[in-house]
């Protein structure tokens, strides 16, 4: 039976050299993270692990609390961009989603997971509620585990629901649910949605990822009839369509009438849809988003998108240059597990431009995101063996089976005009393009 104590006596129990993971994006463990800095007045040999920080905390936000932990984070989200550029200690870890909880015990197994739960249930079961992309399979490992108790945290099930008996203590908490509005949609996303849209079946199996275009997509599928929601992340808009039964999962081929995510974020919209709903299952992302998983949904769709591709189909989805911005995630994953279904597509959506400052004051000039080489130090998200279509809002091109040359000739079809010329002779300078 786990003890209740109270936040100060949580960070008691954090004793020097102490490795410690923390409940990721809407599990943050948010009084945990709002004290931490209490203890942090000099080095203690502290690290700390964590994907995903949706919000900032004063160990984040004054040098003389974070250089004082080594902080490791498997996402860059705003909140931790702004942390690595203040302080000296903040560093991105390498992985893809799927093995985020490997990637954390990798060096030795944390000597504390803090996280965060609902309140137990009456057969003594708690549910790690909005968020479990490594949490569970963390916790399991950690020598010591606290969580956070919040009444407000919607009950979701599958991996989510654990044994009370595998928490040592509960902190009494009060917090509201993050609302993370969905991002608005202008004219250039709902023609890049419109387009996917129209590879959209009855019945198919969607993974949709965050952002603008993918809200686009989910305005466009109110048409459809029978689809079914395998997603690395469940926001309002899907949570929408079920209401509405357009997602009903009765032709899934794995989890039949199931929502299967790792994440939940959004608004009350969807958390009210989720809590005590057997019908969303919050599973281990390292099931979530296995290739051998994904490859047993029939007609499984996974949407995207990227910062930058070059004419080989080398996508960055996660830095500008060697500038990191946000995270590996789990494009990577859901776009060759999608592939590896029957009837799986997979798609990567861009802007074809970008309007960026030159430095002079307030000029701006426009750039083309289809590019010859990748930027110098650009991480490739998802390498061009990968990348099946690629979608800009001048259309779509399915690069599977392309030459070198055929798919750069592809890529800068749909190119914005007035960069495809240029894009053509940088090619045949490159020899991507003979003649």
């Amino acid at each position: 039976m786990a003890k209740t104590i109270t936040i100060d006596e949580a960070l008691a129990l954090v004793k020097d050299n102490y490795k410690i993971a923390v409940g990721d994006a809407t599990v943050e463990p948010q009084a945990f993270m709002s004290n931490l800095h209490k203890i942090l007045d000099k080095d203690r040999g502290l690290s700390i692990w964590t994907c995903l920080t949706l919000r900032s905390y004063p160990f984040l936000e004054d040098r003389k609390y974070g250089n004082n932990i080594k902080i490791n984070s498997l996402f860059f989200s705003g909140p931790m961009r702004n942390a690595y550029n203040l302080l000296d200690t903040v560093s991105y870890v390498p992985s893809h989603l799927r093995k985020t909880a490997i990637a954390i015990c990798a060096g030795g197994d944390p000597d504390l997971f803090v996280g965060t739960c609902t309140p137990p249930n009456k057969d003594g079961k708690v549910s790690l509620g909005l968020s479990n992309i490594y949490d569970r399979e963390v916790l399991k490992r950690a020598k010591t585990v606290i969580m956070e108790v919040n009444p407000n945290m919607p009950f979701t099930h599958g991996d989510a629901i654990i044994d009370q008996d595998e928490i040592d203590y509960f902190v009494p908490v009060d917090f509201p649910m993050l609302q993370d509005r969905p991002a608005p949609v202008n004219e250039k996303d709902k023609t890049i949605g419109g387009y996917i849209s129209q590879f959209i079946k009855d019945g198919d199996n969607l993974q949709i990822g965050i952002g603008s275009i993918p809200n686009s997509v989910v305005q466009f599928l109110e048409t459809k009839k029978d689809l079914g929601i395998h997603t690395e992340l469940l926001g309002d808009g899907i949570a929408e369509l079920a209401k509405k039964g357009i997602v009903n999962g009765s032709k899934k081929t794995l989890n039949k009438g199931k929502i299967v995510t790792s994440i939940v974020m959004g608004t009350d919209k969807v958390y009210e849809f989720v809590n005590n709903n057997p019908d969303v299952l919050v599973m281990d992302c390292s099931y979530c988003n296995a290739y051998e998983t994904l490859a047993k949904n029939d007609n499984q769709v996974s949407i995207n998108t990227t910062l930058e591709v070059d004419l080989m189909g080398q996508c960055c989805s996660e830095s500008i240059g060697q500038k990191l911005y946000s995270g590996t995630g789990g494009q990577a994953d859901t776009a060759i597990g999608a592939q590896m279904a029957k009837n799986g597509r997979a798609f990567i959506a861009l802007y074809s431009t970008a309007n960026i400052r030159t430095g002079n004051g307030d000029e701006r000039k426009e750039i083309s995101r289809i590019v010859p080489q990748l930027k110098p130090g650009a991480t490739v998200s998802l390498m061009r063996n990968d990348l099946q279509y690629l979608v800009t809002e001048y259309g779509v091109v399915n690069l599977r089976g392309l030459s070198i040359a055929d798919r750069a000739k592809a890529i800068i079809s749909i190119a914005h005009p007035s960069f495809r010329e240029e894009l053509t002779a940088k090619a045949k300078e490159l020899g991507l393009i003979k003649g």
